[in-house]
């Protein structure tokens, strides 16, 4: 398929960058040389994630066909791609609930400890973890009901708690969380492999550091509660208060068999995206795959870059592509009873916040898009922002700052025709945003 011309069409430009950046984050073009020889005895694989079903195709077709492979591997509902012909299944996965957990991810997680008990040191388990994998593996800590656990993680998620925060308390209400499956490993010998989707690729954040040694503590924790005015039973509220519910640290010796492996990144996306912007002949700049703040302002922030770019050929020179990545969040505004209610993820808040300001900038073209394929829990990825995006919705009497209001990117961006729909991509490196300035 021939490279789209930036001038000619530079949507399906944005669109083939996209694509760049999460083809480099597939699993099976990174899986290869991180794999170690078969052990003596068995290789039980456990993990979750957005990317765990593909994740475990491609540890299926690089295993040795005669060398013993079984287990357990939790992903989201719709993330499991077809099974490559001929490839024999031996990991079964499980499809739960993200990103508020669910009922099939509670006893996924149960069952994953269970195929774990007994293994001794000639056996191996390879742990395989992507962004998600906080909601899809969940086990509550004592005290906590699977539906406490669900409350709490709306919650969280509404709150405008960044990643770190929402996982130091996932990690302190868990049974699996926070290093906990790396403890229940007994023996064994002890292999991550993980997918980034966290700002500086932090191992103890992603998907809550289930095999990872967490410096954070049930302190942290407890602030980070009353930081956002969440509530928790009385009795785990006292346990944290005591410590009770304290993670394995770092220098622990559940951890001394541990190896563990970054086969995908944020970064190497962008530089994907990059390299492909390079070869059409337009200059690039990646700001940072570690962008963090409110999805509206950062959507604002780089708006008045595009502009200073489009209008003074400052700080960078046209044509050229603003890349970068990293993992915003968005506040649920309240609303009065009975007013309407918003859809609608990162991405999306982001391109509002953008296109508001950018104040329909003549020759600035952008794609903002979760690499997973859906942004929060609709069926689009992202959305665009062109040159007339708030002429286009004026003229079906739609306001972006209404929609802001209430958190609606979906329902703005879907009205002018301007979603990103890719489906579900089977890996998962977090945003992707790309501004091109023509």
């Amino acid at each position: 398929m021939d490279m789209p011309l930036t001038t000619t069409d530079p949507r399906a430009f944005l669109a083939h960058l996209y694509q760049a950046a999460v083809l480099r984050a597939l699993p099976l073009a990174n899986l290869a040389g991180s794999l170690p020889s078969p052990p003596k005895g068995r290789t039980v694989v456990v993990g979750a994630g957005k990317a765990g079903a593909s994740m475990v195709h491609a540890l299926e077709a690089l295993w040795p066909e005669d060398a013993p492979l079984s287990g357990l591997v939790v992903t989201r509902y719709g993330h499991v791609p077809p099974r490559p012909e001929g490839l024999r299944a031996r990991v079964e996965i499980v499809e739960a609930a993200h990103p508020v957990p669910d009922a099939a991810g509670h006893a996924a997680a149960g069952r994953m400890l269970q195929t774990l008990r007994g293994l001794c040191a000639d056996d191996l388990v390879i742990c395989l973890i992507s962004g998600g994998g906080s909601s899809l593996l969940t086990l509550p800590a004592e005290g906590l009901t699977l539906a406490d656990k669900q409350r709490i993680n709306r919650q969280l998620l509404a709150s405008g708690a960044d990643i770190s925060e929402m996982n130091c308390v996932r990690k302190h209400l868990s049974r699996i969380k926070g290093g906990r499956l790396a403890a229940a490993c007994g023996a064994a010998k002890l292999l991550t492999l993980a997918i980034s989707d966290v700002p500086g690729d932090d191992l103890s954040v992603i998907a809550s550091g289930p095999t990872v040694a967490d410096a954070s503590t049930c302190a942290q924790a407890l602030a980070v509660l009353d930081r956002y005015r969440i509530e928790v039973p009385l009795a785990v509220r006292a346990s944290l208060e005591r410590g009770d519910l304290e993670t394995p640290k770092p220098g622990d010796s559940v951890f001394a068999a541990h190896v563990h492996h970054l086969i995908a990144t944020p970064r190497q996306s962008l530089e994907a995206a990059a390299q492909v912007a390079r070869e059409a002949g337009v200059s690039v700049h990646i700001l940072s795959d570690e962008m963090e703040g409110e999805s509206r302002e950062v959507g604002k922030v780089h708006a008045a870059l595009a502009r200073s770019i489009a209008l003074r050929g400052e700080p960078f020179a046209r044509p050229c592509v603003v890349l970068s990545g990293g993992e915003t969040t968005v506040t649920v505004r309240e609303r009065a009873p009975g007013s309407p209610g918003g859809r609608g993820g990162r991405a999306g808040e982001f391109c509002m916040g953008l296109g508001l300001a950018l104040k329909g900038q003549a020759g600035v073209w952008a794609l903002a898009a979760d690499t997973d394929g859906i942004d929060g829990v609709e069926d689009n990825a992202g959305a665009f922002v062109t040159p007339d995006t708030l002429q286009r919705a004026a003229a079906q009497g739609m306001r972006i700052a209404d929609c802001m209001d209430r958190n609606d990117s979906y329902g703005f961006f879907d009205a002018i025709g301007d979603l990103f729909i890719t489906g579900p991509t089977n890996t998962n490196v977090n945003d992707f945003r790309a501004i091109l300035i023509l």
